[in-house]
């Protein structure tokens, strides 16, 4: 717990201070949100009457297509946020987002993660790739039950608050592009 609440303290440290450190060090809260899932309504919802019903009617019935997950950073110094939709979060998803990393940020800087002891964290396949890239990467593991200290958790909070809530999509693949467009529009903003 120590190590990542120092990394925040470097992050605000870094900040306060205004240097641009973007050629030295990139510093992220990543995770995964699994199981988001492709629902669509049997019926087309009801909009609202006054007197009747004063919000949108949904039938209880909905055809479910699947799930995906959505893999995601936040850029602790400039706020940009990294993601990807995929179907599964596995040891190879996560290599091509560190591979997606490594090409977005020079290759000066070092790029540390702020993250949770999942599997694919740690796996053989991860532990081959990084020692394919020696010291680009630098790991931060939030303690076992500590996931509530790492920030992207917050970022996903609203995207489930927000975003999310109440979605009904005709595809997985509506689904990908509508969480897609969501994230292009918090970059821009």
């Amino acid at each position: 717990m120590a190590q990542v609440l120092f990394v925040y303290k470097e992050v605000a440290m870094l900040r306060e201070a205004g240097e641009d450190v973007s050629s030295m060090v990139a510093i992220l809260s990543y995770d995964e949100k699994p199981g988001i899932q492709a629902i669509s309504n049997t019926a087309p919802d009801l909009p609202p009457e006054p007197g009747k019903h004063p919000t949108v009617s949904r039938d209880y019935e909905y055809v479910r297509h699947g799930t995906l997950s959505l893999m995601a950073g936040i850029d602790l110094l400039n706020g940009q946020v990294h993601g990807q939709v995929v179907d599964r979060h596995r040891s190879q998803e996560f290599i091509l987002f560190l591979k997606q990393l490594d090409q977005v940020y020079p290759s000066s800087a070092k790029i540390r993660i702020v993250l949770d002891n999942h599997s694919a964290h740690t796996s053989k396949e991860t532990r081959s790739y990084l020692a394919s890239v020696p010291n680009r990467f630098e790991f931060i593991f939030t303690p076992k039950h500590g996931s509530w200290l790492n920030l992207i958790e917050m970022f996903f909070s609203k995207i489930t608050r927000t975003m999310l809530r109440g979605i009904r999509v005709s595809s997985k693949q509506e689904l990908r592009e509508r969480i897609e467009l969501y994230l292009n529009e918090v970059n821009e903003s």
